[in-house]
């Protein structure tokens, strides 16, 4: 064999190894991107939303199919946040509302609600919850978003008195009220959803 034809055969080996990497990335690339695809896909089921922005928010936000149930809890725990720690009539209350929207007992939601009752939401989360929240709410109908808003209302409000006060008075401090009036701001703003604008971190 002569030393241009050993050359030759060493870069045909090079080039070979080269287009099989690319390959092999490629291939990679292609897998990963259905798995994605498919995850969104379970998201989008789950969540009941099939809106493509609001379905990156929530991607983005770090909800995925098995943790986004507890997109309706997150302004429970924002109230019951509001002063700083969460009692155990207020966990009660969580809880049992989380048991209401499907996550049961040990499933990875339930994991998460665990840890965001020892330790709160990153305000961003809260904030980005909320704004993704009442723009799915806004895309219901009428009839049944105004269902749905009570539904939500009475269950903050139930962990807002939760604890009570002294002796039954003030029952709601004044940051639980603050808490409480910002989801109502939020989620029955007449806006459209489509023109709300976004939350830092979204």
């Amino acid at each position: 064999m002569s030393v241009s034809e050993g050359w030759a055969d060493r870069r045909r080996a090079h080039e070979e190894d080269y287009f099989r990497k690319r390959d092999q990335e490629l291939i990679e690339k292609m897998r990963l991107r259905a798995q994605e695809e498919a995850a969104r896909d379970r998201l989008a089921e789950r969540a009941g939303v099939f809106d493509e922005d609001l379905l990156q928010k929530l991607e983005r936000l770090g909800y995925s199919a098995e943790t986004v149930s507890l997109l309706h809890v997150m302004p429970l725990l924002d109230v019951a946040w509001a002063d700083g720690q969460v009692s155990h009539a207020e966990r009660d209350v969580i809880i049992a509302a989380a048991r209401s929207r499907g996550v049961e007992s040990g499933s990875p939601a339930d994991v998460q609600l665990a840890e965001w009752l020892v330790n709160p939401p990153l305000d961003v989360l809260r904030d980005g919850s909320l704004h993704v929240l009442g723009a799915m709410l806004r895309m219901r109908p009428s009839e049944e978003r105004t269902a749905a808003e009570c539904d939500l209302f009475s269950s903050c409000t139930a962990v807002a008195f939760a604890s009570g006060g002294l002796f039954g008075f003030r029952k709601i401090s004044d940051q639980e009220q603050q808490v409480l009036d910002r989801i109502v701001d939020e989620l029955t703003c007449n806006s459209d959803a489509s023109s709300t604008g976004d939350p830092p971190g979204l």
